[in-house]
């Protein structure tokens, strides 16, 4: 079975993690931060440098949307960021309200 991609930006579908978190893998936040921006300027590099090959034949087995070629996995790195960006907004607009209605009077 293949899911559309775009189910994974909606939000009302949740999914809980295949691989369990280690808390002890989390490092400081800039240099998450800074291996992050590093692995997204090599991938955009490589997908520069390789346009003129065709990679639709190598496919990877995903969790919950089936097998994906490899370009619909770069699509899915995309919808998945606009994902999180959602949530963060969300958290945004929510926390300060929250910590105003927990503080203890």
């Amino acid at each position: 079975m293949h899911w559309p991609l775009p189910f994974a930006e909606f939000r009302w579908i949740r999914f809980q993690s295949p691989v369990p978190l280690e808390s002890e893998l989390l490092g400081d936040k800039e240099q998450m931060l800074g291996a992050l921006r590093e692995i997204r300027e090599r991938s955009f590099a490589f997908l520069l440098e390789t346009e003129k090959r065709d990679f639709s034949g190598y496919r990877w087995k995903h969790p919950f949307l089936g097998v994906l070629n490899f370009y619909e996995w770069f699509e899915l790195i995309a919808v998945h960021q606009i994902r999180h960006a959602k949530q963060m907004r969300d958290l945004q607009r929510t926390l300060p309200k929250v910590v105003e209605g927990s503080q203890i009077q």
